[in-house]
């Protein structure tokens, strides 16, 4: 029987000459991309828990060029789709004068078939992907940031929901949540198979990372919780099935072709007739140590610098020393960031969790540290885990020690005659969309320092949740936050931050155009009539 498309193709890696393309077959076979401009490339798939998956290195692309491409396996061409009604997938190589376009957001709950009702309304994704198949010679993003939430593992759709009953008892844990490696594959095909998000990922190429709904809700929020969570007889197979899954379907594109071939795992899994033991034992080590495993990664967009960094499995959890990132990877992260200054105009760092939230949030999610550390006593130590975990209190503020080293780190490198224009904190998870900028309480930067924080793609927030974002940025609400911090005996930030922009609600995506040291940005809102209507659009930085 002839090889299949199962899922793909992705375009994941593109510079100038060279990128790689993703795809799931159906059986073992040789995989093939082929442009129309004569670069190709050609690798064996390798196989995991029964599927086969290929990252197909191409070469000898021409710089500034956008080349159609098609997909072969075993000389068998399976991509474009007949009778597809897209313009041809295409690889685009940067563009000659250096501009550099940046769309990003997170969040995205698999989208309905296109004839059914949609609960949390138009899908920012699908609606990009329509505008760029209708007009395919205007502007485009050279990539796109997905900040995490890919896909849900324990809000599953209706359909899935039937899928899984058919496989499995649903009144035995995990119910109705994913609960092996067969059953994150059936995300990834809800998700990636949708027919405006499969052409899309084809042709505009996509950095990714996890956050918590990957794996689980509120994923390494304390170290109690981890605790809990060891002793559910599901949970070890749903981190490493998840471990396994994101390495396969996400992490793989977001390394160079250097960085793979120099991948012993990567050389090990296609190595192997079947790659199943050795990446299971990755994860194992991975959950048994964190540490050891480094998700994070650097990109480079001509002048523009992208740190995406990992803020869910790296973490420090012991209640006396946490930390957001581990040692080993805030050495990496402030390394990357100081290398070379002066070789890049903007540093984006990309983390799923937004390190300035709205500040009645931010004093919560720091008193709450201090109780949960003991400053207050056994009770409120109690009465802190409780609250961390039914309110979500996990992010960059809740490790006020990290919140404060990506302060110092920020003004390190915004500071002196080598100072990129601008450092952009670009986030996602909170199901809305604001803009904050900092102020240092002593020694500001000199580059535009600001929070970028864009959600949901495609999911919904309750109204009352609305309603305690908005308040979270008003005076009183900063008020109560200070007295919450007094009672937590938490020191002052070394930075004050204001709102200046949002917030917004709704399924939608930012947009930022890098040009030298001009940037820019917009926010567009998905709309039922399948547009995306700009709603927000200004200069971050002189043009």
């Amino acid at each position: 029987m002839a090889a299949g498309l199962s899922l793909g193709p992705l375009l994941r890696y593109a510079d100038g000459s060279s990128a790689t393309v993703w795809v799931e077959a159906s059986r073992p076979c040789t995989a093939e991309v082929r442009c129309a401009d004569g670069a190709r490339g050609s690798t064996r798939t390798f196989q995991v828990a029964g599927h086969h998956y290929a990252l197909v290195p191409v070469e000898g692309l021409t710089p500034g060029t956008s080349t159609p491409y098609e997909v072969f396996l075993d000389g068998a061409h399976v991509w474009p789709l007949p009778e597809s009604p897209f313009p041809p997938s295409v690889i685009h190589t940067p563009d000659a004068d250096g501009t550099v376009r940046v769309a990003f957001g997170s969040c995205r709950w698999a989208a309905p078939p296109a004839d059914d009702h949609d609960p949390v309304g138009p899908d920012a994704l699908d609606t990009l992907a329509s505008r760029i198949a209708r007009e395919p010679e205007s502007e485009r993003p050279d990539v796109l940031l997905l900040l995490g939430d890919q896909v849900y593992a324990d809000e599953v759709s209706d359909a899935t929901r039937r899928w899984l009953s058919a496989r499995r008892d649903l009144s035995e844990p995990p119910g109705s949540e994913v609960a092996d490696y067969e059953e994150y594959t059936r995300l990834y095909y809800e998700s990636w198979l949708d027919p405006e998000i499969r052409w899309l990922l084809s042709t505009v190429p996509s950095c990714m990372v996890f956050d918590d709904h990957d794996v689980i809700d509120d994923w390494n929020t304390s170290a109690a919780w981890l605790a809990d969570m060891r002793e559910t007889p599901w949970w070890r197979e749903r981190l490493l099935s998840g471990l396994m899954s994101y390495w396969v379907h996400q992490h793989l594109g977001n390394l160079s072709p250097a960085e793979l071939a120099a991948d012993p795992l990567y050389l090990a899994v296609r190595s192997a007739p079947d790659g199943t033991d050795e990446l299971r034992a990755f994860a194992c080590r991975a959950d048994a140590d964190p540490a050891s495993v480094r998700w994070s990664y650097r990109r480079d967009f001509g002048r523009v610098r992208l740190l995406m960094v990992d803020s869910r499995a790296a973490r420090v959890l012991d209640e006396q020393n946490r930390a957001m990132l581990d040692p080993g990877e805030a050495d990496w992260l402030r390394t990357e960031a100081l290398t070379d200054p002066g070789s890049y105009d903007h540093l984006l760092i990309g983390t799923s969790l937004p390190w300035l939230l709205p500040h009645l949030v931010h004093d919560a999610e720091s008193w709450d540290a201090a109780l949960c550390r003991g400053e207050r006593g056994t009770r409120w130590a109690e009465f802190g885990e409780k609250l961390r975990r039914a309110a979500d209190l996990e992010h960059w503020a809740a490790f006020p020690d990290s919140f404060e080293q990506l302060a110092d780190l920020i003004a390190e490198v915004g500071s002196g005659d080598a100072a990129p224009a601008s450092v952009l904190v670009l986030s996602g998870d909170v199901h809305h969309a604001y803009v904050a900028e900092p102020k240092w309480r002593t020694g500001s930067p000199s580059s535009r320092v600001l929070q970028l924080t864009c959600s949901p793609v495609h999911n919904s927030i309750p109204p009352y949740i609305r309603v305690g974002f908005r308040f979270g940025w008003s005076a009183v609400a900063r008020g109560l936050g200070r007295r919450l911090a007094r009672h937590g005996r938490c020191p002052d930030p070394s930075v004050k931050w204001r709102k200046t922009g949002g917030p917004w609600f709704g399924n939608q995506l930012m947009t930022l155009t890098l040009r030298g040291r001009s940037a820019r940005l917009r926010l567009e809102q998905a709309r039922r009539d399948g547009t995306l209507k700009t709603v927000e659009e200004s200069p971050l930085t002189p043009p």
